[in-house]
């Protein structure tokens, strides 16, 4: 197989898979600190055995997610050593900070919650989890920072005489205008995730009438909380769009599935296309929405792939720059789909313990437990759509992705390695929910 497929597929499995991990450590952490927070200022010990019994769920997730994300840093050096060699100057800062202060910060701060309970002081112990939570979210941000400049390059310069990109303006890259569409969009999508993992198991149990009132409390917490994150990406993701149109319109273009321009452009509700993927069979357009959706209003132009291809040609030489359309196209309306089915349960499931009664059908139970899938379905479409709309560029408008990869290495070693690693990971993913599956099923502890 080709060397540039494999090394691809390698970094795809990896980046997912350590990407199931990141959202919920995310948003249970906050969800685990607000519960001790409650039980800190009620001292009600029902929020204490809840945060307890989260935070334990919460660690089995924080350790798997440390040991998948050790191995995208070698990656960097192993599989992609010219990606590396050409903008390692910059990359490797945002990345260099995230291990020294943010995830130093978690995973100190972490160990101290843990063996703190019952001999630190409360109020220094409940510290203690804030802190393990900012911390994530806040390695979140500089992992952000560093990826943002693959979409959007800044404070740099092109060093002719080594033939690599240098930083000059390290500022720069924290004002970069990417981060901070992303950011809050990753962090709304770790709150719905931390939110409907407790949403899912919460119904699980009280359809099995376990601890009522435990678990209808986790539940409404955990209702109000997807529903703001759903809020907080909904907006994002419409600031993302509106910057996507002017930064990288080729990506719209192709999320929407539009050849050429119009003004006032028209949103697709469904298109199929022919073996292809750069022809469509079948359409069906709702007329002025993506303008409205691109610029808040009924008018103006969006450019269509084929424009952009053009224009691009002009700019950086022959080449194909139009993306996988189909796979563009669909991830961005799976995710929109999760997106909008979270909206929904967060929503019905608030409506349902409105009178602090919990009652719910069979059928709807269901719903709820497999709802826990919906986050990572919409967290892995949004990447895969971000990622892959990129391409050509690994670094866009500097790297193409064919130029990244390291010249040494074979495919008969990247097929190996990559054999190895679906293994590997799809032990851990079962040991994961093996221990996930067990302590779910471990109701929580009586306090004396």
């Amino acid at each position: 197989m080709d060397t540039l497929i494999l090394a691809r597929l390698q970094f795809a499995a990896t980046t997912i898979y350590h990407f199931f991990f990141v959202p919920l450590t995310l948003g249970l952490g906050i969800l685990v600190a607000i519960m001790q927070t409650m039980y800190y200022r009620k001292g009600d010990a029902k929020y204490k055995r809840m945060t307890k019994y989260w935070g334990k769920l919460f660690v089995i997730n924080f350790a798997m997610g440390v040991v998948t994300g050790i191995v995208q840093e070698f990656q960097f050096g192993m599989n992609w050593a010219e990606y590396s060699r050409y903008v390692g100057d910059i990359f490797g800062a945002p990345l260099a900070i995230e291990a020294l202060m943010a995830f130093f910060l978690e995973s100190t701060f972490i160990g101290i919650w843990i063996f703190g309970w019952d001999r630190l002081p409360k109020k220094i112990h409940l510290a203690s989890i804030w802190l393990v939570a900012i911390g994530a979210n806040i390695s979140a941000l500089w992992i952000l920072i560093a990826n943002a400049f693959m979409q959007h390059p800044v404070g740099y310069i092109i060093n002719e005489a080594s033939g690599r990109a240098e930083m000059v303006d390290f500022f720069a890259l924290l004002k970069n205008p990417t981060v901070w569409t992303h950011f809050p969009h990753t962090i709304g999508a770790g709150l719905m995730t931390g939110a409907f993992f407790i949403i899912g198991i919460s119904v699980y149990h009280l359809m099995k009438k376990n601890e009522i009132e435990l678990f209808t409390t986790s539940f409404r917490i955990a209702a109000i909380a997807g529903l703001i994150g759903v809020i907080v990406v909904g907006f994002s993701g419409h600031q993302q769009a509106q910057h996507m149109v002017v930064d990288q319109p080729m990506k719209m273009a192709a999320a929407e599935a539009l050849w050429e321009a119009e003004d006032p452009a028209s949103f697709s509700l469904i298109t199929l296309f022919d073996s292809t993927g750069r022809a469509e069979t079948y359409s069906i357009r709702i007329p002025y929405v993506l303008s409205l959706l691109s610029y808040n209003s009924l008018e103006g132009e969006v450019l269509g792939v084929n424009d952009i291809q053009e224009m691009y040609e002009e700019e950086y030489g022959p080449g194909d720059y139009v993306p996988e359309v189909p796979v563009i196209y669909w991830s961005f309306r799976i995710m929109v789909f999760a997106g909008t089915a979270m909206g929904l349960l967060a929503a019905y499931g608030l409506w349902l313990t409105r009178k602090n009664v919990f009652k719910m059908k069979k059928f709807m139970g269901t719903v709820f437990i497999l709802s826990i899938l919906l986050p990572y379905i919409g967290n892995s479409f949004g990447w895969i759509m971000t990622e892959m709309g990129r391409m050509p560029w690994v670094v866009f408008g500097l790297l193409k992705v064919e130029d990244a990869i390291s010249p040494n290495v074979d495919s008969t070693t990247l097929l190996i390695s990559l054999i190895g690693f679906v293994l590997v990971y799809g032990i851990l993913m079962i040991v994961d929910i093996s221990l996930l599956k067990k302590y779910a099923n471990v109701l929580p502890e009586v306090e004396e």
